[in-house]
This record gives C-alpha cells, structure tokens and sequence, in this order.
C-alpha cells in the first residue's frame, strides 16, 4: 500500500513536470493569414501566389467592413452588408523535433459553408455557420524547413440564408493542437463532469474520459488532481487504465466533495480539473512518461423546475430575468472579441439579468467561459430552423446531412460549463404545425439525451394551443417553452396540466433611445400585422422611449414583466433583446437596418426601461428620470420616474413641486404631464419620510464642447484588448444636449488603433469602420483596440465649432 502511494504521489508531480517538457496544448491560431474577398479555385493550392492578398489576424468579419446598401442581396433582414465569397492563407511551419506529434486544428466558428485545404488535401467542408470543428493536419504537414499552407474558403454568396445578421469569414478564434504521435490522447471533447448528488456538506462528483488512439498492451495510469478556484489543490485520484481494448475507451473516476462551495448567479464558483495520461515504462527506475493531458472547469450546483414553485438554484427559489442575444457585437461585427461579449455581459449584469438565451444558435465558447465566470445561467439554442426552411438559403438545405453531426458536437462542447442549465432544441419551428414535429423533436432530444442526460431539453414554441402544436405533443420536452402569448401564461397550468414552464422569448417591444414622443398614456404596436405595409410611426424612423410601443406580436416590458413576476409557476422569461443586434429593422423599412428591441441600444447605451429592470431585479437604490428637459415652451410632456427602495417620489420643476407620487396596484413607474418650460427637473425618492436619492435635469444650451468618458484607462497591449470610449456632446455649462447630431472625428497616437465606432441609431448608414461617426440624442462610441506592444496612448475627439478634448490610455 505504502509503495502504491509513494508512487502515485511520484507520478502527479513527474507528470507535472512532464508538461512543459514532452506536451505543447493549443496553440493560438489567429495571427498572420491573408484574406482575399472573391473566388479563385487555385488558392487552395500551396504554391498559390497570395502576395498581393490583405494581411489580418482573425478573428475576421467581412461583412462589418462594407458600405449599407439597400440592394444588398442579404436584405435589411442581416443589415444590407455585403457577403459573397472569401479566402484565407497562412503559411507556417513547425520544428523537425516537433514530428513526434500529431496535429490538429480547431476553428470555433466559420460563417458559412467553410471548406478546409492543408498543402493541398481536402480536409472537408462545414456549412453551419455556428459550429464548431476540428480537423486532422498529421498525415500532410511538413516539419523543419518546409512550410505549410492552409487555406479555407468562404462562402456566405447564396442569399437570404439568415433572419439576422450573421457576418461572413472566420470570425472566431482558430487552435492548432499537438497530440503525441502514439496516437493514445483524450478525445476532442473528452471529459465530461457530473455532479449528481449535492447537500451543502458533501458533492458527489462523476468524471467520464474519452481516450482515443489504437490499442496498447503498455500500463497506463489515469491522475485527476481538483482545484478550487483558489487554485489551492483539493483532490488526487488515480486509475489504472487498460488501452488493449480498441480505439476508444471510457474511463470513469468519481469522489465526495466535502463542503463543496456552490456554483451560482451571485457567487459563481468554479473548480479545476487537470487530467494526465501516462504510461509507466518497464525499464527499472524510469519514471511515468506523460502522454497527453487535459483540464476541464467545472462548477457545483443543482436546479430544478417545478411546475407549481417554478425554478430553483441550489434549492432556492430564483425567478429567471433572462435577455434573449444575438451573437454580434455592434460596430464590431461577428468578429469575436472578448472583452467586447464581457462589457455587455457587465451591462446586463448591472441591470440585474441572471439569463442569457443563445438566440438562436450555439455561442462561442469565449461567452460560455465568461458567463461561468460571471454568474449567467444560459439557455443554449442549437436551431432557428429543421428540415422546413424560414430563408430562401438557410439551414435546412444541410439538414438531413448534418443536424446529427453538428447537434452532437455542440452538446460535448459546451456540457462541462456550469452556466449552461437547459438545452433549446430549435425557435418557432416550422414542423411544430406538422405531424413531422412528433418525429424530428424526438429524435433530437434523443440525441441530446445519450450524451447529457443532467439538463432538461426544451423548444422555443411559437403555437400555443397544445392541440394544434405537434412539437409539444412529441411528449420530449422536459420544459415548455412558450414565445409570447402572454395573454395565456395565467391559463398555463389549466391549459399544459402538470407541465413545466419557461417564457423563452417575450415582450418585442420598441425603442429609439433618448427619442420621445411626448405623450404616453397610448400602447401601439407598430406594424399591425404581418401583412401591412407599414403607414405608423415618425418620419425620422424613431420609436418613443417611453415604453408604449410593441410589434404587432408583443406586448410592451412593463405588461411582460407584471405577468411573469406575479405567478411563481412561472419560472421566468427571456426579453427580446437584451441588445440591440444588426438586421431585423422592426418596425421600419430602409433605410433602418437594426433592430429596436434592445433593452440596449447598438453602442451599449441603456435605454430608459433598462432602469425600469434595474428597479425591479435588483436591490440597487434606483431613481430615474426621463424624458429628456428640452422642449418647444408650452408644450405638454409625460415625464416618468422608475424607482425602488422608497415609498414615494416628488417631483419638481424650477423648485416648484408638481406633487407626490406613489406606485399603485403593480404599477412599476410613476408619471407626471406637466406643461413644459426651461430650466431644472429634479426628482426626489424617499422611504418613511426620508430621501433615498435625488435625480435632476436640466434644459441644455447649444452643443459647446465633447467629453470623452473610458470604461478603462488600462489595456493590455495584446493586440486584442479593448477600450470603450463614450463621447458627449455637451453645452457651456457641462448639461448632455439631448438632440446633438454632431460629426465626431477621433484620432489616436501610440500603440492603438480605432476598432469601430458607432452611435446607437438604427438608422445610420455611416460605416462601423472609420475615424468619425455623427453623434445620435448627443451620445457617441468609439471602440479602440490595443496593438501587440505597451506604451502611451492618446485619443483625441474634434468637432467644427466646439472644443475638442484628449484622454489618456496605457498600453501594458
């Protein structure tokens, strides 16, 4: 006994020391291609010349770059930018000594239809756009002084293929990864953590391996070693393991976790698992030789749906505030960055959100690791469409080839993460008003099922009569989840007996952030169906912000919210959108082309009903006030507060009080008309007779000067590293001047360059891409990114006729 310890303890550390000698892990992929926009069926040849080609790291958006255009064939739909074809090439090469090992290359996300050449050998073509791969490289690489080419092609030309916008190129991050050359390692995707019993004193805890490679008469051992997210070491195991029996095996470990610290939206802690292979060589007094190793982040928690006390977490109660979320990121694109997904991930976090609905396709993983780390649960969507078609182009061309292939693929992918707590096989589709519904949703829960049995599946189900929906009657869902008709969510539990429920998708209501239309005591719903053209609305294609415009199929935050909230059975809900996202110009026609859903507009500013979120799921002290204080004189103006933590709001104009207010019934805002005129709004909130915040705004003069307002004064000069930058249009006296539209023009001295700059208006046909953008309701961003070196940064803003103003960065 005492020599097996001794030995176990040896083959932890020696494998450990192992690593850094004998086991290169992925290696980023991104730097140094070259990209051509067009066709040119020889570029997959290695002696191709591409010297001519743009140079670029990826990841890469093509689409971002290019001019509106209401022609485009992509539509208004996916924002009328320009898609087409388009080539990759990177030549590199790898050392003689590293021809001991076997290579791979991961890409984590080709928007569509990717085909893949390595030295000239077709490595095969992936046409979901989502996806992620990996490819074999071994049998064609060249090592030592010959270089390699890869190449991929692109190709997002066949249009309409989407209902939003999708972006084209490779657009996340690429991997090269090294195995040892012996053929037995972990397979792609190959742990899988379980954690089927947890109290608060003790966690049982399930390791699954999958080892790949030919049979091998040589002793293997398996070591586990858990780490908290201290880093401090909790827990060895070991395992022999017998490799004699064919190309795949499985391996199980399992221990008790005592006192094990949970995994929540509050406090999201994660463990570590380092996995190491070895084999122990025969030879006297050698030691283990490491043969391939693996970690894995995993989170402790539990949760559970009830179809009477709807969802809990960790077995306490916990109301699901979900945002629905596109995958792009404003005036960056598709093209993954990510500090970009963590500043929206910290807005909504702020706001009091605690769920993210994938909408409507698996994520990158760069956002699953980041919500782990933050504390979202996340519903994560495989399909907008199955074998029936939404698009001319779209997913269902590949369906019957690939949905097993790419369903699979993204449940090993993404099952390990703690904040993935269901699984959505597909939004309003269409075989959920065909007997074909009961077959493929089996079918695909089935799928999802064999390799993760710990989550419950559900679809995003626009047909809310049982009888009629064919999806629901396949009996597979372990949730039903409903898309809008909240006019039947009280009726749920007469209507779906003994079903459990979620809102995956609600609300669709319309804003134009810092845009109001005076009067508000009117809800419309813009256009009034399908089939309208629309004849509504302003002339200048603005929505009001106050929160009483809907499309013809939603219903305003506020009616939302009040249902969901008063019943527990109700689980929760996902509010179409948490972002504004590019495409889907609802209610608008050109030259609109991005969506008025967002809670937040494009850029990252709040809209007002943000505040009303912040006042109603979380315990920040809020008051906000709005609209805006300029107006013609005489003019009647609704002014609204959204509050909490106080009993009573008084408001004031000029230090004249207009009265007290106080919420009645469910009312989640308070609102005064008051007739307007120039100087000072100030709103005041107080609990049992004292003040709990003040609030004021006043009239705005002419545009006088710019501020300039960084998220951070530090980035890392890693040349992906981002800094976002707000731009103010200001009068004399420091006041926002809500109606400035001027021309902003940026420049930028050391290690830094513009990434994208953008205003929030859905309207603006101004490229992402440049040194200047016009302001919108006196608000404007600029996005810069660092450069692969450290030093001094300066970003200046100008103006014609105001003053301009300068900050400073640091680069490290």
């Amino acid at each position: 006994m005492k020599f097996k310890l001794y030995f176990c303890l040896f083959l932890v550390f020696s494998c450990g020391m192992a690593v850094a000698q004998q086991h290169k892990p992925a290696e980023n992929f991104n730097q140094g291609w070259k990209f051509f926009l067009g066709n040119d069926s020889t570029a997959s040849k290695p002696g191709f010349d591409d010297s001519k080609w743009r140079k670029l790291n990826l990841p890469h958006d093509w689409s971002i770059e290019g001019a509106f255009n209401e022609k485009a064939a992509s539509t208004t739909n996916e924002g009328a930018l320009p898609t087409g074809i388009g080539w990759y090439r990177k030549t590199f090469k790898l050392a003689a000594a590293s021809a001991h090992q076997n290579f791979a290359i991961d890409f984590d996300g080709v928007y569509k239809n990717s085909e893949v050449w390595i030295n000239g050998h077709y490595l095969g073509k992936r046409p979901n756009g989502y996806i992620s791969f990996r490819y074999n490289l071994t049998p064609y690489l060249h090592f030592g002084s010959k270089a390699n080419v890869i190449a991929v092609k692109v190709d997002n030309s066949e249009q309409p293929n989407s209902r939003w916008y999708s972006g084209s190129g490779i657009y996340r991050n690429v991997w090269l990864v090294s195995v040892p050359a012996d053929g037995i390692h972990f397979a792609h995707w190959g742990t899988f953590i379980t954690t089927p019993k947890i109290t608060d004193k003790v966690a049982s805890v399930n390791l699954n391996f999958t080892i790949n490679g030919e049979p091998d008469p040589r002793e293997y051992v398996l070591t586990t070693v858990i780490y908290d997210g201290n880093g401090k070491r909790i827990k060895t195991l070991t395992k022999d393991c017998n490799l004699t029996q064919g190309s795949t095996i499985q391996v199980n470990q399992s221990f008790n976790m005592e006192s094990p610290q949970l995994w929540s939206t509050d406090h999201p802690h994660l463990y570590k698992v380092v996995t190491k292979l070895c084999f122990i060589s025969l030879i006297a007094n050698e030691p283990p030789v490491l043969v391939d190793t693996y970690t894995t982040t995993f989170g402790i928690r539990s949760f559970n749906f009830d179809k009477d006390k709807g969802f809990s977490l960790n077995g306490k109660p916990l109301k699901i505030h979900g945002v629905c979320m596109h995958h792009d990121l404003g005036a960056l694109g598709a093209a993954v960055n990510t500090r970009a997904i963590e500043r929206q991930l910290q807005i909504l976090k702020a706001m009091g959100c605690n769920a993210i609905r994938t909408s409507h396709n698996p994520p990158a993983p760069e956002f699953l690791d980041l919500c782990d780390k933050m504390g979202f649960l996340v519903m994560d969507e495989a399909f907008d469409m199955w074998a029936k078609k939404k698009n001319k182009f779209d997913y269902y061309k590949d369906w019957k080839a690939w949905h097993r292939v790419d369903l699979i693929d993204q449940i090993k992918r993404d099952r390990n993460h703690p904040s993935v707590f269901m699984w959505s096989i597909g939004n309003e589709i269409r075989e959920q008003f065909d007997s074909s519904g009961i077959t493929i949703a089996k079918e695909l829960v089935a799928i999802v099922k064999f390799i993760d049995p710990t989550r419950p599946v559900t679809s995003a189900l626009s047909e809310n009569k049982p009888d009629k929906n064919f999806i629901y009657q396949s009996h597979a869902l372990d949730v039903v989840g409903l898309n809008y008709h909240t006019e039947a969510y009280a009726d749920f539990k007469k209507n779906y007996p003994g079903e459990k429920f979620i809102a995956t998708e609600t609300t669709s209501a319309l804003e134009s952030r810092g845009h109001y239309d005076a009067l508000s005591d009117t809800t419309l719903k813009w256009p009034h169906n399908s089939k309208s053209k629309f004849t509504d609305g302003n002339t200048d294609m603005t929505v009001s912000a106050y929160d009483n415009v809907a499309a013809y199929w939603g219903t305003t935050h506020e009616e939302t919210w009040k249902i969901i909230k008063k019943y527990d059975f109700l689980s929760g809900l996902f509010v179409w959108t948490g972002f504004d996202y590019i495409g889907e110009p609802t209610p608008y026609p050109w030259p609109a082309r991005s969506s008025y859903f967002g809670i937040v507009d494009l850029a990252g500013f709040p809209k007002d009903v943000y505040y009303m979120y912040q006042s109603e799921w979380t315990d920040k002290r809020v008051l906000h006030l709005l609209p805006h204080w300029n107006w013609q004189p005489g003019k009647v103006v609704d002014v609204w507060a959204y509050y909490n933590n106080a009993d009573e709001v008084e408001l004031f104009l000029n230090d004249k009080s207009l009265g007290i207010k106080k919420k009645q019934g469910d009312d989640l805002h308070v609102a005064w008309r008051v007739p307007y005129q120039p100087g000072t709004l100030r709103a005041v909130s107080r609990l049992n007779g004292k003040v709990v915040l003040t609030e004021q705004i006043k009239t705005a003069g002419k545009p006088a000067k710019i501020e300039l307002i960084a998220d951070r004064k530090n980035i890392k000069g890693d040349g992906n590293d981002l800094c976002y930058i707000t731009a103010r249009v200001l009068d004399a006296d420091g006041n926002m001047v809500p109606y400035a539209d001027n021309l902003l023009k940026f420049s930028i001295t050391g290690p830094a360059t513009i990434a994208g700059v953008d205003n929030g208006q859905q309207t603006s046909l101004e490229p992402f891409k440049g040194n200047q953008h016009k302001a919108f309701n006196g608000l404007c961003l600029l996005i810069v990114q660092s450069r692969q070196i450290s030093g001094k940064v300066s970003v200046s803003a100008s103006s014609p006729g105001l003053n301009g103003v300068t900050i400073n960065l640091v680069s490290k």
